[in-house]
């Protein structure tokens, strides 16, 4: 699969809305999986934030990384807006990416 080396910059999101969290790796879906599965800890583990909304592929980490420090100081709403743009309906892109869905949440974030 193309992903699984390639340096990336990712945004993950308790629901529509909800909790963000920005992300550099060079392997993709092994950082999706650590994510999910709660092996990475910290942040995301604790506020269930795994949704994949968006993604961002770079020729090389140095890019990657750039970008990733650009967008962690944007304001909420311009990441809201980048999300928006190419994924309206915040689905989770990791499905497409041979992920099962994450398990729904009540609540305002897990819609």
């Amino acid at each position: 699969m193309p992903f699984e080396r390639n340096p990336c910059v990712y945004v993950l999101a308790s629901g529509r809305y909800g909790t963000l969290y920005i992300g550099v790796t060079s392997g993709l879906i092994q950082r999706l999986y650590q994510h999910r599965e709660g092996i990475a800890g910290g942040f995301t583990k604790r506020y269930r934030v795994h949704r994949l909304v968006r993604y961002e592929m770079f020729g090389d980490m140095e890019g990657a990384i750039l970008r990733e420090r650009q967008l962690e100081r944007w304001h909420r709403q311009w990441k809201i807006n980048l999300i928006e743009r190419d994924n309206p309906h915040w689905a989770d892109l990791a499905v497409g990416l041979g992920f099962e869905p994450p398990a729904l949440r009540g609540g305002r974030n897990g819609s």
